[in-house]
């Protein structure tokens, strides 16, 4: 663990090294949409974008936590209201399925659609029906917002779905690259702590950033 400590130095830089495992040409020329899942994930993939045309989209999600936890993740749930489970969790914490899709509405209309209105005017995440979608975050604990997003994406039926993402844990990297083409990422770690370690710079980014983003990019 400690020799993974502080490997990437801050976004930027996460995603210069991606850039040298994504195939680019392949990306500019076939048009990939990048969809961000996360905003840590949106700071970069802006950076993967750069200055090419591609299509630069954030997905939002929100997670579910248990009942008696508010530490514990259980579930996640997309803006197109498709909702990944952590079947182990809920059935050791006897966790009723009513629950998860009760919190699951809740968050979706208290959090997510008002992140549709202040970061897209109301507009829906647009179908990726037929497009070569890449999927980018900035690492990942458990896996439930790639695997929350790659769900959300795949029901609408692309052509070919990829993920971006400079480390993850080795486990999610298994249950991952069944459902998707290719995995592009610099360092699978065996015992993943979080991600913020792998990091010597993980600033929050706040919505102001999050609206820079979003104009730079028009």
């Amino acid at each position: 663990m400690l020799s993974y400590k502080n490997i990437i130095v801050d976004r930027k830089d996460a995603a210069t090294k991606l850039l040298d495992v994504i195939p680019m040409n392949k990306l500019k020329e076939e048009a990939w949409d990048i969809v961000a899942v996360s905003r840590g994930g949106l700071e970069v993939a802006a950076c993967i974008k750069g200055k090419l045309p591609n299509n630069l989209e954030i997905l939002f999600l929100e997670a579910i936590m248990a009942p008696n936890n508010p530490e514990c993740e259980v579930a996640r749930v997309s803006e197109t209201e498709e909702i990944v489970i952590n079947e182990q969790l809920v059935s050791a914490f006897e966790i009723q399925y009513d629950y998860i899709y009760g919190e699951a509405h809740r968050k979706h209309e208290e959090n997510i659609l008002s992140r549709i209105y202040q970061y897209r005017k109301g507009q829906p995440f647009p179908s990726m029906k037929d497009r070569i979608v890449l999927l980018v975050d900035e690492g990942s604990e458990s896996g439930s917002k790639l695997m929350t997003a790659l769900k959300t994406v795949l029901v609408q039926g692309p052509k070919a779905v990829y993920i971006a993402v400079p480390v993850l844990p080795s486990d999610v990297l298994e249950t991952l690259e069944p459902f998707v083409d290719d995995i592009f990422f610099l360092h699978d770690i065996g015992d993943y702590v979080e991600t913020a370690l792998y990091y010597e710079h993980l600033e929050p980014i706040n919505d102001e950033k999050i609206e820079k983003i979003l104009e730079e990019l028009k």
